[in-house]
């Protein structure tokens, strides 16, 4: 078995990742993650390994997380970021896929609705109303994703977002 290399790295003071996530939207709401030690959310997904397709590191990864089966669907962004979290910078690019959960996961009941360890973090599962008002509560990021959620359009999207704060 070869060593699994995830496509992260630093570069003097700034950090580049190439990460893969899914949007999965159903009743209304957008499934999100939060990490115990973080104070905002992001959706699922993670790092894609060098020689590892996109939408296979996307499965991969909600087979890790969630502990479940995926089905990726279309693109809906491409997307370059350069922002600041705790004193570091990074450069990142990557891909949002639609996803769907296996039909029994819907956005009822208590939430978070699952709790997982992965890579030694407390991951935390919750269902959000896809609304402004709701996602912007949770402080999801990146943070343009909250607007080009409600309006997706047919075609994928390519987005260059740079973070005034460090």
């Amino acid at each position: 078995m070869s060593e699994r290399v995830m496509i992260s790295f630093p570069i003097g003071d700034t950090c580049f990742n190439y990460r893969v996530a899914g949007a999965a939207i159903r009743d209304g709401h957008l499934l999100v993650c939060t990490e115990d030690d973080d104070d905002y959310c992001m959706l699922p997904g993670g790092r894609v390994e060098l020689g590892e397709q996109s939408d296979l590191a996307l499965e991969r990864e909600v087979a890790e997380e969630l502990a479940m089966p995926c089905t990726i669907g279309r693109l809906l962004f491409s997307y370059e970021s350069f922002y600041g979290r705790g004193g570091e910078r990074f450069h990142e690019m990557g891909l949002i896929y639609a996803i769907a959960l296996p039909d029994a996961v819907r956005p009822n009941g208590e939430q978070p609705f699952l709790v997982r360890f992965d890579e030694g973090h407390e991951l935390h599962f919750s269902w959000i109303p896809i609304e402004s008002a709701a996602l912007n509560t949770v402080r999801l990021l990146p943070a343009w994703l909250v607007e080009r959620l409600q309006t997706l359009g047919d075609s994928p999207e390519h987005v260059i977002y740079r973070e005034d704060a460090a």
